[in-house]
């Protein structure tokens, strides 16, 4: 028996009817056709598929549909704001902290959520913050600079050095 839920995304709001079983992730992806929310391991285990669920990041892969009933939810294409990329954006970009970018829009969404409550942390925090969400490409130094330099631009200090590290 379908169900029927509201959610707000990205913004947006939506009435849909789903199927109770019916993963988060797979709602975004296929009813909304938000693809850039991305399905790797289908056990929580690699945060691909994170989202922000009323400002906090989850792994869509671990939450049902029916549970974001009334909920506000960000994905990856709801980041950049009037065209312009946002800090984390413009830090994955400026300090080469993709390489086949499959890990990035989980990796943007949970740095979001780590500078919203710490928008100064430490590589150690930083590091710590990222922990749930796997890169399989980069070794993460860039990723962490790319956070510290957004988390610099958040705070309107001098941007850090976007020379990459290459390992």
């Amino acid at each position: 028996m379908l169900k029927q839920i509201t959610v707000t995304v990205n913004g947006e709001q939506h009435t849909l009817e789903v199927e109770p079983r019916l993963l988060l992730v797979h709602m975004i992806r296929e009813l909304l056709n938000l693809t850039g929310t991305h399905i790797g391991c289908d056990t929580s285990s690699c945060g691909a598929c994170t989202i922000l669920l009323d400002g906090k990041s989850v792994k869509s892969c671990t939450v049902l549909a029916v549970q974001a009933n009334g909920k506000s939810i960000t994905t990856i294409e709801g980041v950049a704001k009037d065209g312009q990329l946002s800090p984390l954006q413009e830090g994955f970009k400026e300090n080469h902290g993709l390489h086949c970018g499959f890990c990035t829009p989980g990796m943007i969404l949970r740095a979001t959520e780590l500078l919203a409550n710490n928008p100064n942390p430490t590589e150690e925090e930083i590091r710590w913050g990222i922990a749930g969400n796997l890169c399989r490409c980069t070794g993460y130094n860039n990723i962490v600079k790319a956070i510290q330099y957004a988390g610099a631009k958040i705070r309107g200090e001098e941007l850090p050095s976007t020379e990459p590290e290459f390992v």
